[in-house]
C-alpha cells in the first residue's frame, strides 16, 4: 500500500464517521433527548414567583 491508497482509505473513514454523526445529531429519535439537553443551562436560574403584591409594585 503506497500514501496514496492509505489516504484515500482514511479519507473514505473520515466522510463515513461524518455521515453517520450528522444522522445521529438530526435523527428525529434524539430530538427530545437533546431539546432537554438545550434547555440544561436554564435549570440553574431561579424562579420567580409573582404574587399580586410583586406585580401591583
Amino acid at each position: 500500500m503506497d500514501q496514496a491508497t492509505i489516504g484515500s482509505i482514511f479519507t473514505v473513514i473520515v466522510f463515513v464517521c461524518f455521515v453517520g454523526v450528522c444522522y445521529w445529531a438530526f435523527s428525529s429519535r434524539n430530538k427530545k433527548s437533546f431539546d432537554e439537553a438545550a434547555n440544561l443551562v436554564f435549570d440553574d436560574e431561579p424562579k420567580k414567583n409573582l404574587n399580586k403584591e410583586d406585580q401591583e409594585s
